[in-house]
C-alpha cells in the first residue's frame, strides 16, 4: 500500500527483499516521486513531461528557453501553479504568463507539435526535428578555458547536489558552475533533462541567462549524471555554458553537435581523470586532439 510523501521528492513504499536462496523480509523504502507536470503558455499547454516534483518554475522557464519560445527571463511576466492548494492534482499544472507590452508565441517554434506527453528519459520535446534544434545552436565563442582539474573538482561536488538520490538512488542531478568553481545552480529529477532544464531555469530567474548584462558570474561549466546524450549538449548550447562534464559515456550525435557548436564535452568523468570528446582545446588540449580509442567492449574507462 502507497504511504504518503515524506518529503517533496520522496515517497515510501512497501516492498519485499528477496535473497538467492528464497529468503524474504517484509520492509518499506524512499522512492523517487515521478509525476506529470503540464506546461501552459497563456493558458494553451505547449507540453507535459514526466518529472519529480520541485522547482517546477525552473522546470518550465528551462524547458521553454531550451525550446526557443522565450529568449530570456524579459519575455516572462509570472510562473505559478495553476488551482488551489488541497485541489486534486494541485501542483502538477504550471503557467508561464507573457510580460506586459510582449506575447510568447510557441506556435512560431513548435509548429503546431504541442500537447506531446514525455517521458523522463525524452529531452528532445515538442519538436518536429533535430534538424531544428541544431538550427538554433549558434557556435559559441572562442573563449573560457577551464584548468582540467576544474572539470574534477565539480564532478566530486555534484554529489552535494543530490539528497534525494542520496536517500532514494533514482533521480539524476545537475549543477551548473562558473570560471571559479562556484556552484550557481543545481538540481536533481527523475528525468536528466529535466534536471538541466531546472538548473537553467534558476539561473534565467536570477538573470544570469538571457539577458543583455547576466547578473553575477557566467555559467563555465555544466555537471550532470547518467549519459551526456544530445538533449543535454543542446540544452548547454541554448544557454552558453561552454563545457559540458558528464559521468558517463557521449552520445554520437552529442559529440557531433559539441563539435559543430564548439562546446568541450566530457565523458566518463571519474575520480582524476576523463576522456574529452570534443574541443579539448578548452581544457588545455591540443585543438585537434582526439578522444581516447575506445577498448573492445565499446567503451573506454579513463
Amino acid at each position: 500500500m502507497a504511504r504518503p510523501v515524506e518529503a517533496e521528492g520522496i515517497s515510501r513504499r512497501d516492498l519485499v527483499a528477496m535473497s538467492e536462496a528464497g529468503e524474504s523480509r517484509a520492509r518499506s523504502d524512499f522512492v523517487a516521486v515521478e509525476e506529470p507536470l503540464e506546461i501552459r503558455v497563456d493558458g494553451e499547454t505547449v507540453a507535459v513531461t514526466m518529472r519529480t516534483p520541485g522547482q517546477d518554475a525552473d522546470l518550465a522557464l528551462g524547458f521553454l528557453f531550451a525550446e526557443g519560445i522565450i529568449a530570456g527571463p524579459d519575455d516572462v511576466g509570472s510562473v505559478a501553479h495553476c488551482g488551489h492548494p488541497g485541489e486534486e492534482g494541485y501542483g502538477n499544472v504550471v503557467e508561464v504568463r507573457s510580460a506586459g507590452g510582449h506575447r510568447i508565441d510557441p506556435e512560431r517554434v513548435l509548429e503546431g507539435a504541442r500537447w506531446s506527453t514525455t517521458t523522463s528519459a525524452c529531452g528532445v520535446c515538442g519538436r518536429r526535428s533535430i534538424d531544428g534544434l541544431l538550427s538554433r545552436c549558434a557556435p559559441l565563442a572562442r573563449e573560457g578555458r577551464l584548468a582540467p582539474e576544474q572539470v574534477v573538482r565539480a564532478m566530486a561536488r555534484l554529489s552535494a547536489a543530490q539528497p534525494i538520490f542520496a536517500r532514494t538512488g533514482g533521480l539524476h542531478a545537475s549543477a551548473v558552475f562558473d570560471a571559479d568553481g562556484e556552484v550557481l545552480a543545481s538540481a536533481e529529477d527523475v528525468g536528466r533533462h529535466n534536471a538541466v532544464d531546472k538548473a537553467v531555469g534558476s539561473l534565467l530567474r536570477g538573470r544570469q541567462l538571457g539577458v543583455a548584462r547576466p547578473l553575477g558570474p557566467r555559467p563555465a561549466l555544466l555537471a550532470v549524471s547518467g549519459r551526456a546524450s544530445f538533449e543535454i549538449v543542446q540544452k548547454a548550447t541554448a544557454a552558453r555554458i561552454p563545457v559540458v562534464a558528464s559521468v558517463s559515456a557521449p552520445s554520437s550525435l552529442a559529440v557531433d553537435l559539441a563539435a559543430g557548436a564548439g562546446l568541450t564535452l566530457v565523458g566518463f568523468a571519474r575520480g582524476d581523470r576523463f576522456n574529452v570528446y570534443a574541443n579539448a582545446w578548452r581544457l588545455g588540449g591540443s585543438a585537434a586532439a582526439e578522444p581516447a580509442l575506445p577498448a573492445a567492449t565499446g567503451r573506454t574507462d579513463p
